[in-house]
C-alpha cells in the first residue's frame, strides 16, 4: 500500500515512520522543513495541563500515550541516534480551585495525583517563591525535547527505504474522483497513492478546501520564552493560573504560554515577552538572575472543545486526517498516531475510534470557542 502524508510535524513523521514499518510505502509531504512548526514549538509537556478538565475521549489519548512514550524514546534514540530526552521531572500545580473535580479524577482513571502540603511543595520545588499553601503533584508526569524529537524522526525517515521525504513542497490541493482519493497536486507534479493521511495541523482545514469540506480547525497562537539558568534552579514543571515553567536538563528554563487567536500571524510581541518573563520570575525568583536567550511563537491547530478529528472523510474514500489537537499534540501524538494506523490497515485498537471521526463533526461552517476549552 502506497500512502501520501501531507504535514510534516511530529504527528506526520510519527505517522511515516509507523506505516513504513508496517510494510507501507509513504511519500511525506511537507512545505518547509519538517518539524518546524507547531511540533518545534511547544513545551513538551506529556500531559495535558489541568488533565480532569478534559473530556474522557482526550484522557484516553493522553493515557495511552503516556504509557507508551519510555518505549517509544527508545526506540527513536536507538534508531537515529539522538536522545530526544525524556524527562520525569513530575508536574506540580499550584492554585487549583476544582480540587475535588481533580480527586475524582484521579480515582475514575487511576492516575497519580496526590495533595500536597505547603512543606511539601517546597521540598519538591525548593526555587519556588513564598506563600503557596497548598497543591497537588502528578509524579509520573515529564517533558520531552520536542525539537530533538522532531530531529530523531526526521533522521529516522531520511534512512527507511520505503519512506521518501519531500520537503520545501508546497501542497496545492487533494483531488478525488467519483468520490475517491486520487492525488494530491503540488507545484511541481501529482502524487498517486492509495490513500492520503492529512497531518498540517493547523493548516489542514485549508487543505481540505479543495474537496469542498469544512475542517473546524484554526491557527491559536502561543508565545514562549526561554531563560538560561543553571541545571538544578529548577526541579519540576510547575504549573500555576495557566502558566508554567518546564525544567531542561542543560539548565534552560521554558515559560509559557499566550493563547492568542490572531490567525496565521506568528509574530511575537513585546507585551506578550514581558508577561511572560514577568509571570515566570514571580513565580520563581532565581530567574531574575537568569537571561531571557529565547522568544519564540507557534500556531497550535485549534478545534472545538480540544477534541482531534482521526478517521477517514465522510464523503470522499481514503482520504484521512489526524489534526487538531489544539494545545495536546505532543501528548496525544502517540496514540492519534496508532489509532490511525489501526484504522488505515482495518485492525482494532483498545481505544474507542468513535469520538474521533469526522462524521457529523465536519462539512458545514462551525464556530470555534472564544477561550481555551479548559479555561487555562
Amino acid at each position: 500500500m502506497k500512502i501520501v502524508i501531507v504535514g510534516g510535524g511530529a504527528i506526520g513523521m510519527m505517522q511515516a515512520r509507523e506505516l513504513a514499518l508496517a510494510g507501507c510505502e509513504v511519500v511525506l509531504l511537507e512545505r518547509h522543513m519538517c518539524g518546524r512548526e507547531a511540533s518545534w514549538a511547544g513545551g513538551g509537556i506529556i500531559s495535558p495541563l489541568y488533565p480532569w478538565r478534559y473530556s474522557p475521549p482526550i484522557t484516553a489519548l493522553s493515557t495511552w500515550s503516556q504509557e507508551y512514550y519510555p518505549n517509544l524514546v527508545q526506540s527513536l534514540e536507538a534508531e537515529s541516534g539522538i536522545d530526544p530526552q525524556l524527562t520525569r521531572t513530575g508536574l506540580l500545580v499550584l492554585s487549583i480551585d476544582d480540587r475535588e473535580r481533580a480527586l475524582a479524577w484521579s480515582r475514575d482513571h487511576q492516575l497519580w495525583l496526590e495533595e500536597v502540603s505547603s512543606e511539601q511543595i517546597y521540598q519538591l520545588e525548593p526555587s519556588l517563591r513564598s506563600g503557596f499553601n497548598e497543591g497537588m503533584y502528578m509524579p509520573q508526569v515529564g517533558s520531552i525535547r520536542n525539537p530533538r524529537l522532531c530531529q530523531a524522526l526526521r533522521a529516522i525517515l531520511l534512512g527507511l527505504p520505503n519512506v521518501e521525504l519531500k520537503e520545501n513542497t508546497e501542497v496545492l490541493g487533494i483531488q478525488q474522483s467519483k468520490g475517491q482519493f486520487e492525488c494530491v497536486k503540488t507545484q511541481s507534479e501529482a502524487i498517486y497513492a492509495d490513500a492520503c493521511i492529512v497531518t498540517s495541523g493547523a493548516w489542514s482545514g485549508g487543505l481540505l478546501e479543495s474537496l469542498q469540506m469544512c475542517l473546524p480547525v484554526e491557527p491559536v497562537r502561543g508565545q514562549m520564552v526561554a531563560f538560561q539558568a543553571n541545571p538544578g534552579d529548577v526541579s519540576r514543571i510547575v504549573l500555576d493560573h495557566g502558566k508554567y515553567v518546564i525544567p531542561r536538563r542543560d539548565g534552560l528554563v521554558l515559560a509559557g504560554s499566550t493563547l492568542e487567536y490572531v490567525g496565521f500571524d506568528k509574530s511575537r510581541t513585546e507585551e506578550a515577552k514581558h508577561e511572560l518573563v514577568d509571570i515566570a520570575r514571580s513565580m520563581i525568583p532565581a530567574l531574575a538572575k537568569a537571561p531571557v536567550v529565547e522568544h519564540w511563537a507557534g500556531l497550535r491547530p485549534g478545534s472545538p472543545n480540544g477534541l482531534p478529528f482521526i478517521g477517514e472523510l465522510p464523503n470522499v474514500e481514503r482520504v484521512f486526517v489526524n489534526a487538531g489537537q489544539f494545545r495536546n499534540g505532543l501528548v496525544l501524538a502517540p496514540a492519534s498516531v496508532n489509532l490511525m494506523t489501526a484504522i488505515i490497515l482495518g485492525q482494532e485498537h483498545v481505544i474507542d475510534r468513535s469520538p474521533y471521526a469526522l462524521e457529523g463533526r465536519i462539512g458545514q461552517e462551525a464556530e470555534l470557542p472564544a477561550e481555551d476549552p479548559v479555561s487555562l
